[in-house]
């Protein structure tokens, strides 16, 4: 399979598949004639139309010459008519996991059923989702503004050129080109946007690191905790702010915006991006693309680097990726995807707080004997084969595994795509891994009585203040003890 004989990662399944029929039946054929003139099942044809298979580019460009129509309307994301959008959008609420979890019956949109039908189910679908969300806790923000935010970096292909470039500027200033970011280089860049480093013993408990900016200080802890973040990082991110002109966050979603711009920014600085690409193009020529390799030639932890691999494939390499950080005990904590995959999602679309399927190799890796090594499986879905590779990770907050993933026709330019690994995921199916063997579930119903574990980071109400989870009173108090005697009797005196 060649890359050019591949629909685009971006391509609406279910809208191809009614633009398909659409144009099928304006033009009087059937499924058995389109069939005859491009070579396929009848079958095969109607998995295409019902949004159930991906059909490949030659096969679109045949459909497109035998309906006589040009392929960029086959590939409009638009529905066709008004009748073909309704039909989409109750597809999309049967599949979603709030009408799956109800038990109730599967609705076919099919010609029988009158166009006032369909506007009822699609507004009592509508209507569901609106109280579910309305009932939801007051995390539903955060959550919201996650999926908002990870829409927005699916559309760019997670690839930001404009902090790229804010990054060059600064690496360009003090000489780095590449290789393991330094102490000293840290410091260098540090002096070069005005600020000078502080170690102190009392930063403040609810911070990693607090800059005076009336005075251009950048206070660090003197102890760094076991499994903590890397000081570096808390310096890179706080030069973030400053280069990219951050303001106070006005609300949680703009918190979250500058919480991810400035880890973009660090990870440019400490993986360069023509340093980077330069190894990967030459990795991809070779055929042996790997996490890795990225993560050893830049002295950098194995998420930093797979974060960076989301920043740079699509845009550089042409290659559409997954990724997803997942506790031990199975939830996601984050996720990032442009390449089809289906993750777990709630009512609000957001993925952060969910399972993750037991097949896939995100939660497969922990069951191995050697976690410290990468592994890598075929993973079989509803959508097509992904090929994933994946490592664990210990952290002060428990064992995290950190996978990457592309879809089937990429895999040839990874390293470990010979594995022979394979598994079968069928979720959203609650049988697929949610609900326990009927065996064991007979013997122990009713009979169990756990207490769970709460994630509290994502479920409890998002913290008060400026900066969610800061005491502001607490950081004012720490400044007026480290600010300088002079500046503190003229603040006092003002």
């Amino acid at each position: 399979m060649t890359d050019v004989d591949v629909a685009p990662a971006t391509t609406d399944l279910l809208a191809l598949g009614h633009r398909l029929r659409h144009y099928r039946r304006a033009k009087g054929l059937t499924l058995d004639e389109v069939g005859a003139a491009v070579g396929r099942a009848p079958s095969h044809l109607s998995l295409i139309e019902n949004g159930r298979r991906e059909p490949k580019l030659s096969l679109l460009r045949a459909l497109a010459v035998t309906l006589d129509v040009p392929l960029s309307d086959l590939l409009a994301a638009e529905p066709p008519s008004r009748r073909a959008a309704l039909e989409i959008a109750l597809e999309r609420a049967q599949q979603a996991p709030l009408y799956q979890s109800l038990g109730l019956p599967y609705v076919h949109a099919g010609r029988r059923i009158p166009i006032v039908a369909l506007e009822a189910l699609v507004g009592l679908h509508e209507e569901l989702i609106r109280r579910a969300s309305e009932r939801a806790a007051t995390p539903e923000e955060a959550r919201r503004a996650n999926a908002d935010l990870r829409a927005q970096m699916r559309e760019r292909g997670n690839y930001f050129a404009e902090i790229e470039a804010a990054a060059q500027g600064v690496l360009k200033a003090v000489g780095h080109t590449g290789g393991p970011l330094s102490q000293h280089v840290m410091v260098q860049m540090a002096e070069y946007l005005g600020f000078e480093l502080h170690y102190v013993p009392d930063l403040p408990l609810s911070t990693r690191s607090v800059a005076d900016m009336r005075h251009r200080r950048i206070y660090l802890p003197q102890v760094q905790a076991p499994g903590g973040h890397d000081v570096r990082l808390r310096v890179l991110q706080m030069l973030g702010h400053v280069v990219l002109g951050h303001a106070e966050p006005k609300d949680y979603p703009d918190f979250l915006r500058q919480r991810v711009e400035v880890n973009y920014f660090a990870a440019a600085l400490r993986i360069p991006e023509q340093a980077a690409v330069d190894l990967l193009q030459t990795a991809k020529k070779e055929r042996q693309l790997a996490v890795e390799d990225l993560r050893d030639a830049f002295a950098v932890s194995h998420e930093t680097a797979a974060h960076r691999f989301t920043n740079l494939a699509t845009h550089h390499l042409g290659i559409p990726v997954h990724f997803m950080r997942v506790h031990e005990s199975g939830v996601i904590y984050k996720a990032y995807e442009n390449d089809g995959v289906r993750f777990p999602t709630d009512v609000l679309g957001a993925i952060e707080g969910q399972p993750v399927c037991r097949k896939w190799t995100a939660y497969v890796v922990f069951d191995l004997p050697d976690r410290s090594a990468a592994y890598s499986q075929y993973t079989d879905t509803a959508r097509g084969t992904y090929w994933c590779t994946a490592q664990a990770e210990a952290t002060h907050d428990g064992v995290f595994s950190v996978s990457l993933g592309v879809p089937y026709a990429h895999v040839k330019w990874f390293r470990g795509r010979d594995t022979t690994a394979r598994g079968k995921s069928l979720c959203p199916d609650p049988d697929c891994c949610q609900r326990p063997p009927a065996d064991l579930a007979k013997r122990w119903s009713g009979q169990a009585w756990p207490s769970a574990r709460a994630h509290s980071h994502l479920l409890a109400a998002l913290p008060p203040g400026t900066f969610p989870g800061v005491d502001d009173t607490e950081v004012y108090q720490f400044l007026e003890r480290h600010a300088p005697a002079d500046a503190v009797q003229q603040l006092t005196s003002a």
